[in-house]
């Protein structure tokens, strides 16, 4: 990417996680960025693409951030809730809730390119519940990685209130895997 990609696409994020996707216009991107809206378009094709590229980079920024607060887990049981340490790591600097969950809000057509990526982002992390549930061993992982799938996104969706819900979110994940345990043989 250009160095005036990456500014269009600083601003946009900025932008479109402070303020919302379908309240934000090219012109202001462009102004905020320091480009003309020629240059933008010649770097995205349109805005729709600019939305998917923003959603595409906090999406590979959340894997990375997931994927290294994974890593760093003794056991595997441990793994199974590092998507919420991981969400407290993220949260420190993104307020405003889950920007994945405000594009599926926002672009309700399942057609429209961001909306795909939104919606393949919250695929992904019920699946990697289930992969770490099924490492771990713990009984009936499918459902263990719904529930934890649902309380996590119901740990983004309160974020924007004045409580904190994610730390009630994390015991509350944490019990389950513990109950999810098998014996040992």
């Amino acid at each position: 990417m250009t160095p005036a990609g990456r500014r269009i696409l600083v601003a946009a994020e900025e932008l479109f996680y402070s303020r919302g996707i379908t309240a934000v216009g090219v012109d202001l991107i462009a102004e905020q960025s320091g480009v003309t809206k020629r240059t933008l378009y010649n770097q995205f094709g349109s805005k729709d693409l600019l939305v998917a590229t923003y959603l595409a980079e906090r999406d590979r920024r959340w894997r990375e951030l997931v994927r290294t607060t994974v890593d760093t887990c003794e056991r595997p049981v441990e793994a199974v809730t590092a998507p919420f340490d991981a969400l407290r790591t993220w949260s420190k600097t993104n307020t405003r809730g889950c920007a994945f969950i405000n594009a599926l809000a926002e672009l309700p057509d399942p057609s429209h390119p961001a909306h795909r990526i939104a919606a393949n982002q919250k695929l992904w992390l019920q699946n990697l519940f289930k992969e770490l549930a099924v490492a771990a061993d713990c009984s009936d992982p499918v459902t263990l990685a719904t529930r934890l799938f649902v309380l996590h996104e119901g740990a983004l969706a309160t974020q924007p209130l004045p409580i904190d819900t994610l730390s009630e979110t994390a015991d509350l994940a944490r019990a389950l895997v513990r109950a999810s345990e098998r014996p040992l043989r």
